[in-house]
């Protein structure tokens, strides 16, 4: 590995703390007089089964201090797969980030959001410093287990669970069902394409949400904030991290008419391409052109299907 950084260096910092995948939570309180306020968070965790202790942590410049400074009790709501929108949605700044919404109410008046992978229904047990943020301790009341699948965070974008391909050794016929199972085989394919596709991309020294936005803006120039986010599904926050490192590496410029890449930016997209054509040629060499045709073809039906 490379010397180690400064920890001063804040950016850095949390460029590398984005390696440690996390879930995604939305956080819910009312105060005593009917505000609401809610945010993405991703820092919640399990403390304790006796008491059940949870954790999370407020950033102490959020506008949603007050609410959640007056609430006695909070709702940490576990995010499914497909609530990515649900994740930007309070994780932008906005007057009421429950327009359109209709929560119903938990308790001490904390918002319940649905379709969530869990729910944890909390009361304050303790507000601790810690530094930048506030760590809020909540003992667990009352839970919903939806047992959807999570939404996970991981390198400045979102992910999802897929189970661990098996190792190349053990690449015999699937035993039982599972040499038959649709789903089963799409995602242990995925996982054995991506176990050499991934260290090449990362080789190029870019995180994975930085080397995203760069073949996005290498594909449509000019666009905004919102339409940047939409097309690289990725938290704002995220999204701000990686044009900073971007940026800051000259790859990257922003100005009235949107984001652009500099002759370097695209130079590196460039080489991010050539990473992913050359991985792909060599899973496709032990194809037939027929069997490979065929494979592309039911792959772009399950998509439009889904």
């Amino acid at each position: 590995m490379n010397a180690p950084a400064p920890a001063h260096d804040a950016r850095a910092l949390r460029r590398a703390l984005g390696n440690f995948a996390t879930g995604v939570t939305v956080v819910t309180a009312a105060a005593p007089d009917g505000e609401r306020a809610g945010v993405t968070a991703n820092s919640f965790n399990s403390v304790s089964l006796d008491p059940p202790l949870v954790l999370w942590s407020l950033d102490k410049r959020s506008a949603s201090n007050t609410v959640f400074d007056q609430a006695g009790h909070f709702a940490v709501h576990v995010l499914a797969a497909d609530q990515i929108e649900l994740s930007n949605r309070f994780a932008r700044a906005a007057s009421d980030k429950f327009a359109g919404l209709e929560p119903e109410t938990g308790l001490g008046g904390a918002p319940l959001l649905d379709g969530c992978a869990a729910r944890f229904h909390c009361r304050l047990h303790q507000r601790l410093d810690g530094g930048d943020h506030w760590i809020l301790l909540g003992l667990v009341e009352a839970f919903d287990d939806g047992g959807a699948a999570p939404l996970l965070y991981h390198q400045g974008m979102y992910a999802a669970a897929l189970p661990r391909a098996r190792p190349a050794a053990a690449a015999e016929p699937l035993p039982g069902w599972l040499g038959d199972n649709l789903l089963y085989l799409l995602t242990q394919a995925l996982q054995a394409y991506q176990a050499s596709y991934r260290p090449r991309q990362l080789a190029t020294g870019l995180g994975g949400g930085e080397a995203r936005l760069l073949l996005v803006l290498e594909q449509q120039a000019g666009l905004d904030g919102c339409a940047l986010q939409r097309e690289a599904a990725m938290p704002p926050e995220a999204i701000e991290l990686a044009e900073a490192e971007l940026r800051r590496k000259g790859l990257l410029t922003r100005d009235a008419a949107g984001y652009r890449l500099s002759e370097a930016g695209r130079e590196q997209a460039a080489t991010l391409w050539r990473i992913a054509g050359q991985q792909q040629r060599e899973i496709q060499a032990g194809l037939g052109e027929q069997d490979l045709a065929a494979c592309k073809r039911v792959l772009r039906e399950l998509i439009r299907q889904g």
